[in-house]
């Protein structure tokens, strides 16, 4: 599971609009019929109109300056494996969305009225999305920049010949080029893949827009707050503030396992994912005390998700990592071979 939460921005200050993004969200149901479109909807309607949304967004953001944001985006990718646990992508993903909701309400370190943050005072609408593009930050497109580098320069040497602006052999290059797209590392249907280009297989996830305001446009309930359970006077009153992500992201988790009966791998858990960046040393010990089988859907998890060995992390844990990881991949190479897992 990825979820990513971000703040609407443009330049100096924060979108005073959603209509822009709610355009983009339309954006997949362009030339399908009604019956086939994805609508916005929220914890009790469905079918909901982008304009209708557009206005209960923008209509709820009492007091709220230029520079604070008047919306967040949440944006929520199940993985292949989890995926494949639906039943109807849709319908499901709609379900686990309400679901998650309420997660995010309860993540929130404040009282609003004297009683804890729920559902019903966040104002949000979502919408499901069934296809994704390769973006400049997939390791994929990264992998294959090089090749693109070169074959531009190419292409660019052979427009200025084309135009008499320099001498050389047009064939030659082309064929150079034609060279450099096979020997790209990362292809689609004997294709480089590139930017902007439709990823395969089954791409279903979720986008939310979820109003800076409460429902009732009187209090802000920020996600970006980094003050987990602080207190402030407010009004000669002590009250909690702030938005717990971790809280929040491991409760997404669990609220999925629960809701499909999914049987989560270490590798695709958010205390993983911290484990791997905070200390390599406790992530690979924990995958080395895995049942074999459950090493080896680890690794193809890691393999087919192009999770970076050693990211951003000091150099003596980055060369522990990297001792530890060839030591496991020999076992997690003989565990794959001798079981039966199909993934």
């Amino acid at each position: 599971m990825y979820i990513n939460i971000t703040a609407q921005k443009l330049g100096a200050n924060y979108s005073q609009s959603s209509a822009d993004f709610v355009d983009y969200l339309e954006k997949e149901n362009e030339g399908l019929e009604k019956e086939e479109m994805e609508h916005f909807f929220n914890q009790y309607g469905d079918e909901i109109s982008a304009k209708e949304v557009v206005k209960e967004i923008d209509g709820n953001t009492a007091k709220l300056k230029k520079k604070e944001p008047k919306f967040y985006s949440i944006t929520v990718s199940p993985s292949k494996y989890e995926l494949r646990k639906l039943e109807n992508n849709s319908e499901d993903l709609k379900r686990y969305t309400r679901e998650l909701m309420k997660d995010y309400a309860a993540s929130f370190n404040r009282e609003i009225n004297g009683r804890k943050v729920t559902v019903d005072d966040i104002k949000y609408f979502a919408k499901i999305e069934h296809q994704r593009t390769f973006k400049g930050t997939d390791f994929q497109v990264r992998e294959n920049q090089p090749f693109a580098t070169k074959i531009l320069e190419l292409k660019q040497e052979v427009r200025r010949i084309q135009q008499g602006q320099a001498t050389g052999n047009i064939e030659r290059l082309k064929l150079k080029i034609r060279k450099l797209e096979k020997e790209a590392p990362h292809q689609l249907n004997g294709k480089r893949i590139v930017q902007g280009m439709k990823k395969p297989g089954n791409q279903s996830h979720i986008h939310i827009i979820v109003s800076r305001k409460d429902a009732s446009n009187s209090s802000s309930l920020s996600p970006g707050s980094k003050h987990k359970a602080s207190e402030v006077k407010m009004h000669g009153k002590k009250v909690k503030r702030g938005f717990d992500r971790d809280q929040f992201f491991e409760r997404t988790e669990k609220t999925f396992d629960k809701t499909f009966g999914y049987n989560r791998n270490y590798a695709e858990t958010y205390k993983a994912k911290k484990d791997f960046m905070k200390n390599p040393k406790l992530y690979f010990a924990a995958l080395m005390k895995l049942p074999a089988n459950e090493k080896a859907v680890a690794f193809k998890i890691m393999g087919k998700s192009g999770i970076p060995l050693i990211p951003n992390i000091p150099t003596s844990k980055a060369k522990l990592a990297l001792r530890v990881f060839k030591r496991l991949r020999k076992g997690a190479e003989i565990a794959v071979k001798s079981s039966s897992i199909g993934i």
